[in-house]
């Protein structure tokens, strides 16, 4: 069964072709920054990025026919977890997402390619996948809720690879699924239910190396009231500028881990904060799944760290096994997800546009 992937980051977009479960040819392209500067709206490069995907694949040694596209999801409306046929809804809701993004591309560059393919387009496990339990959702505030938007592609295609690898069902079992990247997750997937997860986008869980993680309120109350910055530069400091940038100024983990090993006391200081907090949330999520933990699994490109993964280990280990699932394949996953709903082995799913308004 030929896939054909395609993953859309903010400078780049990432092509693969899949034989089944084996990568058989990859692709990406950078996008020069002269190129994209002329948009005034990421929604303006659709045709521009379509253009280069027909321009790649016609030049590329691949079949010419499909038997399915999956894209990356992109930020739609908090959805549960699962694969998705692209509907006339998605592709609504994704041109008029009001977080603006380059992934919000991938389905409706997935949809017009297969279209003249004559084969099926999905998405699978968004960003916004929300299977919260209510007691997870509500904050002492009543118009603030918690929100859900975690990297549920890669922990759940690492959770059901895991459950594949001890011959159980991904359902069956309870894991806290810790995502260790520029932004840092860790989620209590609850019998293939992610319960609760920290909002990994804007504010909340641990810090990392782009994002500031939960801040006391009172005094980020003082700080957005001071004057002496704006409602963007606040959210900056929150989501791209936080963490070990704000702290350190680099957000490369290996190199902070090289200068704390050497004896820089700062660095080894703040990267040890971060690891603690990442390890206190951990704690919080076995009290979701009620101390009945199967594993405690670490994904992502931080995992391949020992550093990093020890100091994890250290504070956690007394709850759950410690499982590392290193690096992060986005592209595997998706390819993983359009083989199952190829083979029906997991139901392809009808997305809800109006599933939010009840939450």
């Amino acid at each position: 069964m030929n896939i054909f992937v395609i993953n859309p980051g903010s400078t780049s977009t990432k092509f693969a072709l899949y034989n089944g479960n084996e990568q058989v040819w990859t692709r990406t392209v950078n996008h020069a920054m002269h190129e994209l500067s002329g948009f005034t709206d990421v929604n303006e490069q659709l045709q521009y990025r379509t253009e280069v995907m027909h321009r790649i694949i016609n030049e590329a040694p691949i079949p010419d026919t499909f038997d399915a596209v999956i894209a990356r999801g992109g930020l739609l409306r908090p959805t549960p977890g699962g694969i998705y046929d692209i509907d006339e809804a998605i592709k609504h809701d994704l041109i008029n997402a009001t977080q603006k993004h380059a992934c919000n591309l991938g389905a409706l560059m997935a949809a017009e390619l297969a279209g003249s393919h004559g084969c099926p387009a999905y998405i699978a496990d968004p960003e916004v996948v929300d299977e919260l339990i209510d007691e997870s959702r509500l904050t002492g505030i009543p118009s603030i809720e918690r929100h859900s938007i975690f990297h549920a592609l890669n922990t759940k295609a690492v959770a059901r690879r895991y459950a594949d690898s001890i011959g159980r069902p991904y359902e069956e079992l309870n894991l806290i699924m810790v995502h260790l990247g520029g932004g840092i997750s860790v989620g209590a997937h609850l019998h293939g239910k992610v319960a609760d997860v920290n909002n990994a986008l804007n504010g909340d869980g641990p810090f990392s190396p782009e994002r500031a993680g939960t801040i006391p309120a009172d005094q980020l109350a003082e700080l957005c009231f001071s004057g002496r910055y704006t409602l963007n530069e606040v959210k900056r400091m929150l989501n791209g500028a936080g963490g070990l940038a704000a702290h350190l100024g680099i957000t490369d983990v290996a190199e902070i881990v090289k200068r704390a090993e050497s004896g820089e006391t700062r660095y080894k200081k703040v990267l040890d904060a971060m690891l603690y907090n990442v390890a206190k949330e951990i704690g919080a999520r076995a009290v979701t799944l009620r101390g009945d933990v199967d594993a405690i699994i670490l994904t992502g490109g931080i995992a391949h760290s020992s550093y990093c993964v020890d100091a994890i280990t250290s504070w956690v280990k007394f709850i759950a096994p410690i499982v590392v699932r290193a690096g992060e394949d986005e592209l595997a996953s998706l390819a993983e997800n359009a083989l199952r709903a190829l083979k029906g082995t997991q139901k392809v799913m009808k997305y809800d546009p109006d599933r939010s308004h009840s939450m």
